[in-house]
């Protein structure tokens, strides 16, 4: 591990670390809420700057959605080739991280910019989240439902745009949800925000890696294949082989825990290895909160949120059926 040579992080107030396997850095505030510290950057991914910069900025949001929390303050990061692009272009990513910021009710109160010869672009936030309501990537439980809240099949599209091989509908369709927040605490009335028991969002690991980590070394999944809903084209897509390198860097490391995916069609099991930008939440629920919490999802705008399996006893292995 690239990390190894370095001392661990230890403080009485850091509850988690890059050694915890979280979303974010997680810092006790002493007055009954947790602080939530996270970053995140990206390259372009459609030709538009303001949509990527939406895009950018809802991706690194994320990370404190996804632990329950409330984005308060923002900076902007920065790499950008001044020499060979046009600043006005840097204005517009700028102003579409703005319009997501503003969404998610935080501030957007500075940052800092280098040259670079590839454009970069996302956000440093801070959240913060009340202890008791704080959901973390461990937590789940034998028997706990496992429910996603976006489509999948981000990285096979933005391969395909990239290609100019995706149609109008399938562009639409990969933007709109990669600019959509995951502001799932906001779907939820405050005492309800703990039939969530645990919850990560899916990005560049894809549906495979993301879910393993939230199973550690007791639980297994089992995801129904019939049940994940994917984004239009991205099954036609990933058929015809537009697929990401990400996505074969992610079945070398987390295949080997994947039961079944040599048994089923390769589109298939490319979906579940691909890379996601500004993908869903992936939680776990009681079985008797399930009903609850899709209405409260659909009526949220989470339109393709669904049941896609359950947790099991095992030894943090993924079983697809």
């Amino acid at each position: 591990m690239i990390l190894g040579g370095l001392r661990k992080p230890e403080h009485e107030r850091l509850l988690s670390g890059w050694d915890h396997g979280e979303d974010a850095a997680l810092w006790d505030l002493g007055n009954g809420r947790i602080g939530i510290l996270t970053v995140d950057f990206i390259t372009p991914v459609v030709d538009d700057p303001e949509v990527w910069g939406e895009i950018a900025a809802a991706n690194a949001l994320s990370d404190v959605f996804a632990m329950g929390g409330v984005p308060r303050v923002a900076l902007n990061v920065v790499a950008y080739p001044v020499h060979c692009r046009p600043l006005e272009e840097l204005a517009l990513v700028l102003r579409g991280g703005q319009k997501k910021v503003d969404e998610a009710g935080a501030v957007l109160a500075g940052g800092h910019s280098v040259e670079d010869e590839e454009p970069k672009y996302g956000l440093v936030v801070f959240g913060d989240v009340d202890a008791k309501g704080l959901w973390r990537v461990n937590g789940a439980r034998p028997g706990d439902a496992l429910l996603l809240t976006k489509a999948l099949g981000t990285g096979i599209l933005v391969t395909a745009i990239k290609a100019g091989m995706a149609e109008a509908e399938e562009i639409d369709a990969a933007v709109t949800c990669m600019r959509t927040l995951n502001n799932l605490p906001a779907c939820l009335p405050p005492e309800r925000l703990g039939t969530v028991v645990a919850c990560t969002d899916v990005t560049g690991f894809g549906l495979a890696g993301h879910l393993l980590d939230m199973l550690g070394e007791k639980l297994d999944a089992e995801v129904l294949f019939s049940e994940l809903p994917f984004l239009t084209g991205a099954k036609e897509k990933a058929e015809l082989g537009l697929v990401p390198a990400g996505a074969y860097r992610n079945r070398e490391l987390y295949g080997p825990r994947v039961q079944n995916q040599g048994t089923i069609a390769a589109y298939k099991s490319d979906v579940l290895f691909d890379p996601q930008t500004s993908g869903g939440l992936l939680l776990a629920v009681p079985e008797t909160e399930v009903s609850f919490l899709l209405a409260s999802l659909h009526q949220g705008g989470f339109k393709e949120a669904r049941q896609i399996g359950r947790f099991t006893e095992g030894t943090g292995r993924i079983e697809v059926v």
